[in-house]
């Protein structure tokens, strides 16, 4: 408190100094009208400023919370996306209509990836769900733009995710223009770019065309973006198109997955085994 006091005592010109400009401008403010409104105009500005930076700052620390309510909303809506489209397939016949247990035979679970590899020739992918939450080896994983690979292998709370961005997956994709089925399959190169073969060159592919997952095949839902086609080319003795799709999926940016449950997968498998033994 003395010490306070003493402060006062020897700065006490200087202080009355300050109280006197803070009176007069204060005055002035008070009894001109330009000088008054230019005042609030300024004030007004930097408060605004300052409470953007503040709701900005506070928006940054609740990204997480806001990308993973994002992911969750994005999986009901891919599960309501994939049920209409099983109700009545695009290339589907007139007439055709599907069983309701058929229709809705897709559940998708949120994971978060916490490891992530581009750059190896046999690329791998780790989520944060595992078979305490219903995972299980050899469902597919999509992302929100695209295919992104499928479940190798399971802990209780992690899961293993073999890559498109490997030597060895491949996924029965179609071309919405020319409907024609090939399979994508990834060279080992470009992260951001995959080959689409066996899609015979008597057929006609337009560049920019889309290829999406086909109706041929357990693990994906039809429809999921595999990617666009980026460069078509022929060789004269070969029967195949040589097909470069740009992936849909950022591989380099992952952060959300969804992991698809196709509900009659152990079905279509045993009846498929049956029909391999009668063969």
């Amino acid at each position: 408190m003395l010490q306070l006091v003493d402060f006062v005592v020897r700065n006490r010109f200087f202080l009355v100094f300050v109280l006197l400009e803070i009176l007069s401008m204060w005055l002035i403010v008070r009894n001109n009208t330009y000088w008054g409104a230019t005042y609030f105009n300024t004030a007004n500005y930097y408060v605004a400023k300052t409470l953007s930076l503040s709701n900005a700052a506070h928006e940054y620390t609740k990204l997480g919370d806001i990308n993973a309510d994002l992911a969750q909303e994005n999986a009901r809506l891919h599960a309501l996306l994939a049920s209409e489209m099983q109700r009545k397939p695009s290339d589907a016949p007139s007439g055709y209509i599907p069983d309701s247990l058929f229709a809705s035979r897709f559940k998708y679970t949120v994971a978060k990836v916490v490891d992530n590899e581009t750059t190896k020739a046999n690329n791998v992918i780790t989520i944060d769900k595992g078979t305490a939450d219903g995972i299980q080896p050899g469902m597919g994983v999509i992302s929100a733009t695209g295919v992104v690979g499928k479940v190798r292998f399971c802990s209780e709370n992690y899961s293993v995710i073999t890559s498109i961005l490997h030597s060895q997956f491949m996924v029965s994709s179609r071309l919405l223009r020319s409907n024609e089925i090939g399979y994508a399959k990834w060279a080992g190169k470009d992260p951001s770019v995959i080959d689409l073969v066996d899609v015979s060159k008597y057929t006609k592919v337009f560049k920019g065309d889309s290829a999406v997952t086909s109706n041929q095949n357990s693990v994906f839902p039809p429809g999921i973006m595999v990617g666009k086609v980026e460069s078509v080319a022929v060789h004269p003795d070969q029967t195949f198109y040589n097909i470069s799709l740009r992936l849909a999926t950022d591989f380099r940016n992952l952060s959300y997955v969804y992991v698809v449950q196709n509900n009659q997968l152990g079905e279509q498998q045993q009846l498929k085994s049956r029909t391999e033994e009668v063969k």
